[in-house]
Formats: structure tokens, C-alpha cells, sequence
């Protein structure tokens, strides 16, 4: 199929190994930066930050989030051009969804006589909430939409990325807590350009089963 976005989806690569001399151009990460910005979420909800991690201090710290465990993408943490942590909101009120009705009246998006109508779709985080407050369930599900989103937007870029739940949340928590701000990260995603000869499937087709085995048209 000639159809750029199958020629993307075909060749967006997980990377095994970075070369750490190649870096992503400045132009390319506003594209990426802008790309996160607009993912979409439930009821717009966004309850997520997105900490780059670029300067060789934050690739330290991230390199050290690995002492305990996952040790196996602990390279990808310098030698990848950047990491990106997809980090959500344990606890999404009410009142920080209303800042983002606002924004929605602000933009021009939501007519302002249907303010109350709009915060009325609150309720389906509310069906997520716990007594205690707890909504990360459902917030953590809304970073894997800009996960995938992002994925392809690398694709495009003919950049490789390596998505990690392999990472120590509890660790990258107390070593990134100001840039987190009470969010949590349990899923990153490195990225950056493969390492001539030390990919053993750089370029080779991809391994999916057969469309008829996991597509029903009802």
C-alpha cells in the first residue's frame, strides 16, 4: 500500500540502540513539542506534564532512575538524543478541569453559554474517582493517546523512539519531583537516531499477525 501514512507506520522503529553523537534538530523538537501540546485526551481533560529530558544533568539523573531495576534501557537514558516522561495527574479535581473549559472558552473552541454544559463531562473522570480522590487509573490511560500520537509524529520525522514502561516510577518520581510537580511517570520514551550495525532489525518488514486474525467487520 503506497499510502504515507502505512509508509510511516512501516518504517517507525523502536530503536535497540542510539547513536549518542546524533541529535535531533531544534526544528524537529518543536514540531515534537507542539505534536504533545495537541494530543487529544477525554473530555479534553489533558491531566498530564511531559518533562523533556535534553541537558546531559537531566540524562544523569534519568541514567540513575535505573539503580534498582530495568536496567536494560538504562543505556537509552544518555545515548538517546532526548527522552520524553509521559507523566499524569494522581488526582484530576474538578476545579483543574475547569482551567481547561476556560482555555476551551478562551480559544474560541466552546461557545461561552455552553461553559456548564461542558464542565458537566467532568462526570466521566468523576466515574473514575475513588473516595480518597484517586483518579491516576484513568488519567494514566490518557498518556498512552499521546504516546501513540507521538509515535507517529517520529515516524514522519524519520526519528526512532523506544517506549519504555520499563522504568522505575518511584525513582524517577524523587529524582525529577519539582520538574514533575506531583505528577507521576511510569512510561517514557526515548528518542533519537539507531546505531548503524548494532540494530539487529533496523529495516527488516514488520512482524504483525494477519489483518483477518485480529479484524472483525461486524
Amino acid at each position: 500500500m503506497s499510502h504515507q501514512i502505512i509508509k510511516d507506520l512501516h518504517s517507525r522503529y523502536t530503536a535497540k540502540k542510539y547513536d549518542a553523537e546524533k541529535k535531533i534538530s531544534a526544528q524537529d523538537m518543536e514540531v515534537i513539542l507542539e505534536a504533545l501540546r495537541l494530543s487529544a485526551s477525554s473530555i479534553n481533560s489533558q491531566p498530564w506534564k511531559f518533562v523533556i529530558v535534553e541537558s546531559d544533568e537531566a540524562k544523569q539523573r534519568l541514567h540513575d532512575s535505573f539503580a534498582n531495576k530495568h536496567q536494560f534501557n538504562q543505556p537509552h537514558a544518555k545515548e538517546a538524543s532526548h527522552t520524553i516522561l509521559f507523566a499524569y495527574d494522581p488526582n484530576f479535581t474538578k476545579e483543574k478541569f475547569a482551567k481547561r473549559v476556560d482555555a476551551e472558552v478562551s480559544s474560541g473552541h466552546l461557545p461561552a453559554e455552553m461553559y456548564d454544559q461542558f464542565m458537566g463531562a467532568y462526570a466521566f473522570a468523576e466515574m473514575n474517582t475513588d473516595e480518597s480522590g484517586y483518579n491516576g487509573t484513568w488519567t494514566k490511560a490518557q498518556v498512552y493517546l499521546a504516546l501513540g500520537n507521538i509515535m507517529h509524529v517520529l515516524a514522519r520525522l524519520g526519528i526512532a523512539s523506544t517506549p519504555m514502561e520499563g522504568v522505575d516510577g518511584e525513582l524517577i518520581g524523587e529524582l525529577f519531583k519539582d520538574e514533575l510537580d506531583g505528577h507521576v511517570c511510569e512510561l517514557a520514551l526515548s528518542m533519537g537516531y539507531h546505531k548503524d550495525g548494532e540494530d539487529y532489525n533496523f529495516g527488516l518488514p514488520k512482524a504483525r499477525l494477519a489483518r483477518e486474525q485480529i479484524i472483525e467487520i461486524a
